[in-house]
């Protein structure tokens, strides 16, 4: 199904998915999250995506819900029906955390509310100097979707979090660095080179390492330590039958750069 809010590219193993609303700072409606599903759901199951980068249209990454369109006072739909939409949409968020592969959100202009907390699903998030990053839920007077309470106080702890939420502060790229909301700051000029490089670099990389890494980070969210431990030697032992480990041993042997195939 067509979507032109959400447009998908997959070039060397890179899907880069691309939220299109520029003229509304890419803000979130029904069909542009439909469409994000849809997306998340084709780069966890199309074996062809070894890594995703994540980004929004017209140089911001997104403001989260389309608040103009909320305002608007639209019928009223019954609170089981407003629940299970939301729900369905937030499952966008779930796939990108929890996909065996590498995801890179590209921050650029703002990144607030919903479009924050599907930023903070992924795995690393390259910004902009001049980006603009919030939780912004309370300002509109919303409590939070989209996973973000959730990972944020994974990313940051519990704290931390309550002041982000409670207090919904605009950070520049910069402070959100500082306190570890992003991984990486760029200029402005060097924002798409630096995040697309940064998401074919992973691409590139042994694929199924990688995404027993993810998984393996995962667990830690919720695992005991001995359920951590499992975990850990089962993937290091499947790594270790790989083409990909074979070649990085071969590589290291040969002092040479190795070339992962994802397998």
């Amino acid at each position: 199904m067509s979507n032109d809010m959400v447009l998908q590219k997959l070039e060397g193993g890179l899907l880069t998915i691309t939220m299109n609303r520029p003229e509304r700072k890419n803000a979130l409606n029904p069909d542009m999250v439909a469409g994000l599903v849809v997306a998340a759901r084709r780069a966890a199951d199309d074996p062809e995506v070894r890594a995703v980068l994540f980004k929004g249209a017209g140089g911001s990454f997104c403001v989260g819900g389309d608040v103009k369109s909320m305002a608007e006072g639209r019928a009223p739909l019954p609170f089981e029906v407003k629940m299970a939409n939301l729900r369905r949409g937030m499952e966008v968020s779930r796939i990108l955390h929890q996909m065996p592969k590498p995801v890179v959100a590209q921050l650029d202009g703002a990144a607030a509310g919903a479009g924050l907390s599907m930023a903070l699903s992924c795995d690393l998030r390259v910004a902009s100097e001049f980006c603009k990053i919030t939780t912004a839920f309370a300002k509109v007077g919303f409590s939070g979707d989209y996973g973000g309470t959730y990972f944020l106080t994974q990313l940051l702890g519990s704290a931390r979090a309550r002041e982000l939420y409670l207090t919904s502060p605009v950070l520049t790229a910069k402070e959100a660095h500082a306190i570890g909301m992003v991984t990486k700051v760029v200029p402005d000029a060097e924002i798409d080179t630096a995040a697309h490089e940064l998401a074919l670099s992973l691409a590139q990389g042994p694929s199924i390492a990688l995404g027993f890494i993810k998984r393996n980070i995962n667990n830690a969210e919720h695992l005991a330590l001995e359920d951590c431990f499992d975990g850990e030697a089962i993937h290091h032992t499947r790594c270790s039958d790989t083409e990909d480990h074979k070649e990085a041993a071969k590589a290291f042997v040969e002092k040479r750069k190795p070339t992962f195939k994802g397998a």
